[in-house]
């Protein structure tokens, strides 16, 4: 779990030998730390459910309902360096492009999804984030606006940013991740990260094409006492697509 100091949780860097704020080790994705519990995950597994798209309240019990936001980043800026160095090495623009910061026009849209969310009511209490730059700006933006988001757990996920573009591999990468940073007791978790794999990612949950630009959230729903038993019970194409919020 992570250190509270107040009512804000201390960040964790994950997945890559990080540490949290406080000097703890942060349990990375597939090799947690001795304090931190690992959970079985389920198999994906396809299911023959009609994807539901509805704006309607869900009827579950609060108790079995879990809730899955797909956030992805604000839109950022071109950094000068990579506009201008067009015979740059791939490795450097890979660092390049991580860094870039977030544009007026995406600063101002992470407010404005934060408002949207928590009117709503769709808090996540669990957070798992892309380490990129945008994206963690777009999380601190969002924290500082909207009271609720600043309440959750806070996980930086270095292997968010890499597996987004990879082809079919980014819904199974989120289904783990959230088996093993969440608990039972918590009913909402949010991800936060990029395109493609995030569009593709909701695509497939929902059974549903789903188009996420920048700052969208697309809103998912599944039912179980786990989260381990809602990807089992709803497999692929079986979460219900809530709806998916813009700016």
């Amino acid at each position: 779990m992570i250190t509270m100091r107040g009512s804000r949780p201390l960040y964790c860097h994950s997945g890559g030998g990080g540490v949290c704020s406080g000097g703890a080790p942060a349990p990375s994705l597939f090799s947690p730390s001795p304090n931190h519990t690992a959970r079985r995950t389920q198999c994906l597994s396809v299911s023959t459910a009609v994807p539901e798209v509805s704006d309607q309240p869900s009827a579950l019990p609060l108790s079995l309902r879990r809730r899955l936001i797909l956030l992805r980043h604000a839109a950022s800026r071109l950094s000068d360096r990579l506009t201008k160095d067009l015979t740059m090495p791939i490795s450097c623009i890979f660092h390049t492009d991580h860094d870039r910061p977030l544009s007026k026009a995406g600063r101002n849209d992470a407010i404005s999804i934060s408002n949207k969310l928590q009117q709503m009511g769709w808090i996540p209490e669990l957070i798992l984030s892309s380490d990129a730059a945008r994206t963690k700006e777009t999380l601190q933006i969002m924290q500082e606006n909207a009271q609720g988001f600043s309440e959750a757990e806070v996980y930086f996920m270095p292997s968010f940013y890499p597996i987004a573009a990879m082809d079919g591999q980014t819904a199974e990468h989120l289904q783990k991740a959230i088996c093993e940073y969440s608990r039972d007791e918590i009913l909402t978790v949010m991800c936060m990260g990029h395109n493609r794999g995030w569009e593709e990612a909701a695509s497939i949950f929902s059974g549903a094409v789903v188009e996420l630009k920048t700052c969208n959230a697309a809103l998912l729903e599944s039912k179980g006492k786990s989260w381990e038993e809602a990807f089992a019970q709803a497999g692929l194409g079986g979460w219900r697509l809530h709806e998916v919020v813009t700016p």
